[in-house]
């Protein structure tokens, strides 16, 4: 699918252009939006209100090339308008297996995986909010620097930073975990 033409023609009106835009990307945009409001039913509601902002200001993007980071900024910007008006808190660390386990169907075991999953997501919660946010961006949704700034709305140098400070913890956390074991 070419994405700018698409998008061009989303801009002019037409509806089906920008369905095909939202379909081709649905399982990344429900993961995004499940991994921030944990549930599928608020994660559904935050998809619907995503769809009704994309259309109402689909005319005001600038670069067609940019849609799907675009629109996933206003995704996350959403889910966090949705957490804050039902004051919740947004997750930490309990995403992974939707985030990642329905993606990599490796062999190992279910026991294996959710061991894995439990694991990761109790070093995650060691991390400060932003720091964890920024990881899970970058590996559970595997988006760049750039989109991760974005839809964050910070710098990329701050992005990176937020990343090499979670995994330094992380790999501390981690190291000090398997001396414990030993």
């Amino acid at each position: 699918m070419d994405v700018v033409n698409m998008v061009k023609k989303a801009k002019k009106g037409d509806k089906e252009a920008l369905l095909q835009l939202i379909l081709s990307e649905k399982n990344a945009y429900y993961r995004l939006a499940y991994s921030y409001m944990r549930n599928e039913e608020d994660a559904m509601d935050v998809l619907e209100e995503m769809i009704v902002k994309l259309y109402e200001r689909i005319g005001q993007l600038k670069k067609e090339e940019s849609f799907y980071t675009w629109s996933k900024t206003i995704l996350v910007n959403q889910c966090k308008r949705s957490l804050k008006r039902n004051n919740k808190v947004i997750p930490l660390g309990d995403q992974l297996e939707v985030s990642k386990g329905q993606i990599d169907s490796s062999a190992k075991s279910d026991y294996s995986q959710v061991e894995e999953q439990m694991d990761l997501q109790a070093l995650l919660t060691h991390l400060n909010a932003d720091q964890s946010e920024a990881i899970q961006l970058k590996y559970f949704h595997d988006l760049d620097y750039g989109s991760i700034a974005a839809m964050t709305h910070v710098s990329t140098g701050t992005v990176k930073s937020r990343i090499y400070q979670g995994l330094q913890k992380l790999r501390a956390l981690y190291g000090r975990l398997a001396d414990e074991q030993h």
